[in-house]
């Protein structure tokens, strides 16, 4: 939800469906995946502009350890598949989304106990990112991880993927290319000002007259902040420039200890803050930065920060490689850097900071191919058609429109 820090992909998704006479429910988490925090007095059930979310009440220690994430994901998959069942009597098709894995496995349940097609939503490649990442390395762990899988993608109707390189690796797994479909994480570009300027968080933040540096995002081992506050390091020398890091996750304290230890004063971390929020924070950014760990399925990813970048007309530092690097520079929309590079960053900053025409309109750029090319109401168009051809018949033609309202769950 807009009220929420992290992606609101699947609310922006649900919403176009709510408008258009669908029932829309996600089954969700109470405790925040990025601050391991529950809403003081949050009730059970909310409704967003006709979204239905039910909270289901977690433990809040999920953050503490890799050992305590596995276990309130399993948790939540246990629970989730009981409510899932008890609120799903009259639903027509039932989505999953990984990661993790588990949740994924609880909308499978649902489904074959409704006796309705699932629709699997793959966000990440789950396990491959793990073990690419070195999180998981058990042999036992990876062999059970595929098997769920592989489970998951031959008993789902269809698959869905946010990234154009996720289809061949999904195909080379033996599933159909038929059975998958790409609506890629975009954004709805209505929210943004890019002549905004952030005034009051600048005010907040204390950085009038600052070159600001912006990274919003998770902070967690895919994240590679460390090489963050390393350029951070290198560019202190400029009292001019500010990094500012939005965003929480579980390697925070790390992170901030970091700089700490570097007694760093031009870097600032403003913790989690709601997606509405966002577009002030934006506004507020001369320029923005993506980045992950410098490992080979990350050249896999479309970043939904990106696109939020593009669409606040600011232009990005891009240390990530691929498909993402494909879009920022088929738009012109910013400056690729070596991932896990801080000299790198720390050089495209300066550029950026002494340029300023060549900031406009990499920013200019930015934001009309977004609009052109990532339009979130376009996407979610797509994916209702998606939705409505499967709990019709269990297929999906592209070109078929489906009008009649359904009932859909999103778990």
């Amino acid at each position: 939800a807009p009220q929420e820090a992290g992606g609101t992909r699947h609310f922006e998704l649900g919403r176009y469906c709510a408008e258009r006479g669908d029932e829309f429910l996600v089954l969700a988490s109470d405790v925040s995946y990025l601050s391991g925090q529950a809403a003081v007095g949050r009730p059970r059930w909310e409704e967003f502009d006709g979204v239905r979310v039910r909270w289901l009440r977690m433990p809040q220690w999920l953050h503490r350890s890799f050992l305590s994430r596995v276990v309130c994901f399993l948790y939540f998959m246990v629970k989730s598949i009981f409510v899932g069942i008890a609120q799903s009597k009259n639903v027509d098709v039932v989505i999953g989304t990984t990661p993790p894995l588990f949740q994924a496995f609880s909308a499978l349940v649902v489904a074959k106990f409704r006796r309705r097609p699932l629709v699997l939503e793959v966000r990440d490649l789950w396990p491959d990112f793990a073990v690419d990442m070195g999180i998981l390395n058990s042999k036992v762990l990876i062999a059970l991880a595929r098997w769920l899988e592989r489970l998951l993608y031959r008993n789902a109707a269809h698959i869905v993927v946010n990234s154009p390189a996720y289809i061949d690796h999904i195909v080379a797994k033996g599933v159909e290319r038929s059975r998958i479909t790409l609506v890629p994480n975009g954004v709805d570009a209505e929210m943004f000002d890019p002549d905004a300027q952030g005034e009051h968080v600048r005010s907040r933040y204390d950085l009038q007259d600052k070159f600001v540096v912006t990274y919003a995002g998770a902070i967690g081992p895919a994240n590679d902040l460390p090489t963050v506050v390393s350029a951070a390091e290198l560019l202190r020398h400029d009292s001019s420039v500010h990094i500012l890091i939005v965003g929480d996750g579980k390697n925070r304290s790390q992170v901030e200890a970091q700089a700490e230890q570097l007694g760093l004063t031009n870097i600032t971390f403003a913790g989690a803050l709601p997606k509405n929020e966002m577009p002030e924070v934006l506004a507020a950014s001369d320029a923005c930065l993506a980045i992950l760990m410098n490992i080979p399925m990350f050249s896999m990813t479309y970043p939904n920060k990106v696109f939020d970048y593009m669409a606040a007309g600011r232009p990005t530092i891009l240390a990530i490689d691929g498909v993402i690097r494909e879009v920022v520079e088929a738009a012109e929309a910013g400056i690729f850097v070596e991932p896990g590079n801080p000299q790198a960053i720390c050089d495209a900053v300066v550029r950026l900071k002494g340029d300023s025409e060549e900031r406009l309109a990499m920013g200019r750029s930015a934001r009309a191919y977004v609009g052109e090319h990532f339009d979130r109401r376009e996407q979610a168009k797509l994916f209702r058609e998606l939705l409505h051809a499967i709990a019709t018949d269990g297929t999906f033609d592209a070109d078929a429109a489906m009008q009649t309202p359904q009932q859909i769950t999103a778990g």
